[in-house]
């Protein structure tokens, strides 16, 4: 009985960052690259050694990112702008839904770093599912920036979008 109240509670939380409108746009744009899940992610978020790195532009960033993520951008990005972490290294990749992390994870795998995944779903899912997201001073907010205006509306259920 106790574990299906917990369901029920979950419920809500699943269906607004997964419904089946999410999970095929996230098909078309998903590859096969290596991904993490949210909730696996949230458990590495204040893991010494593990890297955040967050692909979207710098005014995105400022607006929300995940605790500690590195902003690096995805326009211009170089392998040689990363060269601090080691090829080892676990690290996980993000945006605002997973296309231009994953295009930068595969620069880095290519340039010879081994263990990079891809946050499932990008900060829209991380916030749908009420996960924390922090400002340039490291308070807990729920701005985020919503890419452009067709897909904030669209895709963020739960935040307050930004542009």
């Amino acid at each position: 009985m106790k574990i299906l109240s917990i369901l029920l509670l979950l419920i809500p939380y699943a269906s607004i960052a997964q419904s089946e409108d999410y999970k095929n746009m996230l098909k078309k744009h998903y590859n096969g690259f290596s991904t993490i899940s949210p909730s696996e992610a949230k458990r590495k978020l204040n893991t010494k050694g593990v890297f955040f790195l967050d692909t979207r532009t710098k005014s995105e960033f400022s607006v929300s990112h995940l605790k500690n993520a590195i902003q690096i951008g995805s326009d211009n990005f170089i392998v040689q702008s990363v060269s601090f972490i080691p090829k080892n290294a676990e690290i996980i990749i993000y945006c605002s839904i997973g296309q231009r992390s994953q295009v930068v994870g595969e620069k880095m795998k290519v340039a010879g770093y081994t263990n990079i995944k891809n946050l499932y779903g990008g900060l829209f899912h991380w916030i749908n599912i009420n996960y924390p997201l922090v400002d340039l001073t490291g308070t807990r907010t729920k701005l985020i920036h919503g890419y452009s205006k067709e897909w904030g509306s669209k895709w963020v259920k739960n935040g307050s979008v930004v542009y």
